[in-house]
């Protein structure tokens, strides 16, 4: 049961999934930063601090309030706007200076990495035999 497991956690895709929840935690927390920090003390200094959190009408002595989900909102929106001007456009640009050859492809593998999984290949289809004489 519990080498079920182990083999499970120690799964490349898992440990790689693992990386990538916590660099993108890390990564929120940034642009989080930036759009609270940054970009809402811009909005702030050209018209008011941008905070709609008591806006609401009451309803028969219930007081319903919309504001957090439009100040919500907005930081939504400041957080996809930084997230595709910082990251997703300068992508996009990269790839297709790629696919047009300004930006060189990644270099082939070296003569001898060629020959040595052309080796590998032959082993392989021998049957597996790939076991070393000490």
């Amino acid at each position: 049961m519990f080498k079920g497991f182990k083999e499970f956690i120690m799964r490349g895709n898992v440990v790689d999934l693992a990386v990538a929840v916590v660099i993108g935690a890390a990564f929120g927390t940034v642009v989080s930063a930036f759009a609270t920090d940054f970009i809402g003390g811009l909005l702030g200094a050209l018209g008011g601090t941008p905070n709609f959190d008591s806006l609401g009408w009451k309803v028969n002595g219930s007081t319903i309030v919309i504001g957090t989900t439009i100040t919500a909102l907005i930081y939504f929106l400041i957080v996809a706007a930084a997230i595709y001007f910082l990251i997703v456009l300068p992508m996009n640009m990269l790839a297709e200076r790629r696919k047009r050859g300004q930006e060189p492809e990644p270099q082939a593998p070296a003569e001898d990495v060629l020959l040595l999984q052309e080796i590998r290949d032959i082993l392989a289809a021998r049957g597996g035999e790939t076991s070393r004489q000490i």
